[in-house]
């Protein structure tokens, strides 16, 4: 039997730990300077609690930004829970590192996207379904390839 490194996971296990140090380190300091975060995730996973309100608006996924006003910010080893103002009206949040699509701090130009194999197999099925291409993977690079890194564009999480 042949053993392989899952280097796929060894990363994702190692960007939820430096987002658990972050975390950890602003429970117990608060933000320094003008660092602040984008964070968004899965709210299907099934460890997500949220208001029923909150998961009728956002039934996939939330980008929550911890900034001014955050409360009661706890860190696991699974994840975090927070409080934070929606609108005058503070909703407690639990989220597990698990659901994290990605984690950005846009005051240091840093960003962490975290892909999923569901992502790749939804990205397969697009291409499958899209007229367009015909289908086929003429226009794509091979399975195999190397893909090149994935950046993610601060403007979108500007107001």
């Amino acid at each position: 039997m042949s053993r392989t490194i899952d280097y796929g996971n060894l990363m994702h296990r190692a960007m939820r730990s430096l987002i658990q140090s972050v975390l950890e380190d602003v429970a117990k300091n608060g933000l320094p300077g003008a660092h602040h975060f984008f964070i968004t995730f899965d709210t299907t996973h099934p460890d997500v609690h949220i208001a029923d309100w909150l998961r009728a608006r956002y039934p996939t996924e939330m980008t929550v930004v911890i900034q001014h006003w955050f409360d009661d910010l706890e860190i696991t080893d699974e994840g975090f829970s927070i409080t934070l103002n929606f609108g005058n009206q503070p909703e407690p949040l639990v989220i597990p590192f698990d659901s994290l699509r990605t984690f950005v701090d846009p005051s240091v130009e840093f960003g962490l996207r975290f892909e999923t194999h569901a992502d790749d197999d939804d990205d397969e099925e697009d291409d499958m379904d899209d007229p367009e291409d015909g289908g086929g993977d003429d226009d794509h690079d091979p399975p195999s390839a190397p893909r090149e890194a994935q950046v993610v564009s601060l403007d979108k999480f500007r107001k």
